[in-house]
């Protein structure tokens, strides 16, 4: 269903708009790491522009959040339209000409109610609602650029698998293309919607379905071990977590616990560190590591070492997040049995 909504509405896109028309879809997101726990009912499609010759410049310290502009005038005139008078190519312009073909492209579904949700605040997606009885399924719809270009300075010392994945590997998904979404900075001081932040899920992606220090781990005659078992409880637990205290923890989200996933992954680099039997001990090590991390208010991004997830000014709800944790930890996990 999903598939079959998102393909009539990429070639609506393409069609409509001369920008619009080399983009291509990526899926991203749990269902496509093979790592939904409850039903597929969620989808993050990103909706892929390639870029020419982008000049990044960082909009903060985070070292995630840049302003793009061209370091020569596109070929494609219709860029022009998104462009602010200082040059910065604008999320917001490119958001909301995608937003308006959207919705009138979604009127043209034949068989399917599909329908676009509210603006969210700050949200970087477009979200469409697909009726399917008796539930309904949410699809994000992510615009996204591509830039075959080095990965920025604030990206040099992250990503620090070398012990797991291997110095080579690191060295491959470093020359993959450098992926920016339109997602506003709150930081900045006059909110303009013209900022970009780094994304690295396509990396994200092909380090969790390639995750073995050796490279046979979870192949079919390989041995198996517990590293996808333990990402999904993680996202379940703070899932379960999150539907208990909507208001406290409505902060946080599944990429905490991604990030932490990743960050113990390093910390225990060996495949017989996850032996597919030490599922339990194995989630609670993870569980440690991210409890830890939410008591001192640091949950390093794992792609860029000087941005912090957590914000100090949270404290109080990290701390929250951290008793519901160890509560859930010392006692046998009561909100798997609710």
């Amino acid at each position: 269903l999903v598939n079959k909504v998102v393909s009539h509405l990429i070639q609506a896109i393409r069609g409509r708009d001369s920008c619009f028309s080399s983009i291509e879809r990526h899926s991203a997101g749990s269902y496509y790491e093979r790592v939904k726990i409850s039903e597929p009912n969620e989808f993050d499609i990103m909706l892929v522009m390639p870029v020419a010759r982008i000049h990044l410049a960082e909009s903060d310290d985070t070292g995630a959040y840049y302003y793009v502009s061209f370091k020569r005038s596109p070929k494609e005139k219709g860029w022009l339209k998104f462009l602010e008078e200082d040059g910065k190519l604008s999320a917001f312009k490119m958001l909301q000409a995608l937003r308006e073909v959207i919705k009138q492209e979604v009127k043209n579904i034949k068989d399917v109610e599909v329908t676009v949700a509210r603006k969210k605040a700050g949200s970087p997606a477009i979200t469409l609602q697909i009726k399917n009885p008796p539930s309904e399924i949410s699809v994000d719809i992510i615009l996204t650029l591509e830039a075959q270009q080095s990965w920025p300075l604030s990206t040099q010392s992250g990503l620090k698998i070398e012990q797991w994945l291997g110095t080579k590997v690191r060295r491959d998904l470093r020359f993959k293309s450098l992926y920016l979404v339109a997602k506003q900075n709150k930081r900045e001081k006059v909110l303009r919607g013209n900022t970009w932040r780094l994304s690295f899920s396509h990396i994200e992606k092909d380090m969790i379905n390639n995750h073995g220090n050796s490279k046979t781990c979870c192949e079919s005659d390989g041995p198996k071990c517990c590293r996808k078992g333990c990402l999904k409880l993680l996202k379940y637990l703070l899932e379960q977590l999150k539907m208990k205290y909507p208001k406290e923890l409505e902060k946080f989200c599944s990429y905490h616990v991604k990030t932490a996933f990743l960050h113990s992954c390093i910390t225990w680099p060996n495949d017989s560190d996850w032996h597919l039997g030490d599922l339990d001990h194995c989630f609670q090590q993870c569980l440690g590591f991210f409890v830890d991390c939410l008591q001192k208010s640091q949950l390093t991004h794992f792609f860029i070492p000087q941005y912090n997830l957590l914000s100090p000014e949270d404290k109080a709800r990290h701390h929250f997040l951290s008793r519901k944790i160890s509560h859930e930890l010392n006692n046998g996990f009561p909100v798997f049995h609710e």
